[in-house]
């Protein structure tokens, strides 16, 4: 009885497939063109906006919107107090930031003034945007001219993307850094050069931990070659030694006084482990549910260091994004995930209807990033239910890669 029940579930879900496939094929390009065009007025208008506010922006334009490149005056702050060898840990500033963070934003933010740094960052913010561009392009399996076009205006479009330049913020530079510097490692011929070009992406990239240590389980299992892990860890680690040498606190007292400014800024972001524990009561729970959420996604990292890579990075991506403190800007992340459903949708009708599982669920986390994105819209009372709905699709997405990657899995070994 059970196996025909799980026969008839089994052609349902095919039938159901076969259908939309059907329905996609003679609407694929007109819900296309309104996608891009859609996506197209989102990014114009709030990518004009957010730069305008990185370079001039000096004051709200209105009650509730946010001052122009505020994160970058801060980061511009700190970088030259650090070199100054006066303190950066200290209340009330809000420094989040590692010592070796300083000497890697140096060459921006350390010898000019901030009028100066705006426009560099500006500058830089729009090459780095154009090379996040050409990767997920490239990657994406997109074979024509209005998918391409589709791919490219996905991170464009996203309220993350305006949210990082008009702060200031630092997703923008370092995913690139990220994604180049992983997809170099999965070269078949990658040589010492290749690992030194590599460690040195990644090495910047972990300006902000928070965001990049996550990726670094791929780092140290999925090359299958030790040598990239070891260069970004020393690298990592002169970095340090640098920094502390422009301060008078010796280098534990400076990664106390870092851990306890971080750990003080928790309670300020949002869609994120470490608020949910809090709003629970169990803030005692932050530091180990942070490291076990981090020590499982290296054991499944382990597990599936042979499959996809883009199945890998979404994966982490979403658990990168939920297992710390983050803010809206680092919702960037999701771009990753996003790039993987794109590729499993272009693999080709499958049996179980994974392929337009993945279309349907890129179909909605793209209108729910959509700039200017519900935190920035919506009052009080809908900005939680928006919230609440899109950590669901989060979830969802995240589930939905480790099932396709579980199944590929299980494909590879029957093979």
């Amino acid at each position: 009885m059970r196996s025909s029940e799980r026969t008839f579930r089994l052609r349902m879900r095919q039938d159901t497939a076969s259908t939309l496939r059907s329905w996609w094929a003679g609407h694929s390009g007109t819900l296309l063109r309104l996608g891009v065009v859609l996506m197209a007025l989102a990014a114009s208008i709030w990518l004009g906006y957010e730069f305008w506010r990185l370079l001039w922006g000096e004051a709200p334009i209105w009650g509730s919107s946010p001052i122009g490149a505020y994160d970058l005056k801060l980061r511009h702050e700190e970088v030259h107090l650090w070199f100054a060898g006066r303190p950066v840990y200290t209340k009330p500033r809000p420094s989040t930031y590692p010592p070796g963070s300083y000497v890697i934003l140096w060459p921006l933010l350390g010898w000019l003034n901030f009028a100066m740094a705006r426009r560099l960052w500006a500058a830089t913010s729009g090459v780095a945007l154009g090379w996040l561009i050409y990767l997920i392009v490239r990657e994406s399996r997109a074979d024509t001219s209005l998918e391409r076009a589709f791919v490219a205006f996905i991170p464009l479009s996203m309220y993350a993307t305006g949210a990082t330049i008009g702060n200031g913020q630092l997703m923008v530079h370092l995913l690139p850094m990220l994604v180049a510097g992983l997809l170099l490692l999965q070269r078949r011929q990658c040589g010492c050069r290749e690992d030194l070009v590599a460690a040195a992406l990644l090495l910047i990239a972990l300006v902000k931990p928070s965001v990049s240590v996550p990726f670094f389980w791929i780092v140290l299992l999925v090359p299958g070659r030790l040598r990239p892990a070891l260069l970004v860890t020393l690298g990592y680690v002169v970095l340090t030694l640098l920094a502390a040498s422009f301060q008078e606190a010796g280098l534990l007292p400076l990664f106390r006084s870092w851990l306890a400014r971080s750990s003080g800024m928790a309670e300020y972001g949002y869609a994120d482990l470490h608020l949910w524990l809090r709003a629970l009561g169990l803030k005692e729970w932050i530091l180990p549910a942070s490291l076990l959420t981090l020590v499982a996604l290296g054991f499944w990292t382990y597990r599936y260091r042979h499959g996809d890579l883009w199945l890998v990075l979404g994966v982490t991506a979403v658990v990168g994004r939920l297992w710390t403190y983050h803010r809206w800007h680092d919702d960037l992340l999701m771009l990753l995930p996003m790039v993987a459903l794109f590729r499993v949708a272009k693999r080709g009708a499958r049996t179980d209807g994974g392929d337009v599982m993945a279309g349907v669920l890129l179909a909605i986390i793209t209108l729910a990033m959509l700039a200017p994105g519900g935190l920035y819209l919506l009052p009080p009372p809908l900005k939680m239910l928006y919230v609440f709905g899109l950590v669901l699709v989060w979830v969802v997405v995240l589930v939905f890669l480790l099932d396709i990657a579980r199944r590929q899995d299980k494909a590879m070994a029957r093979r």
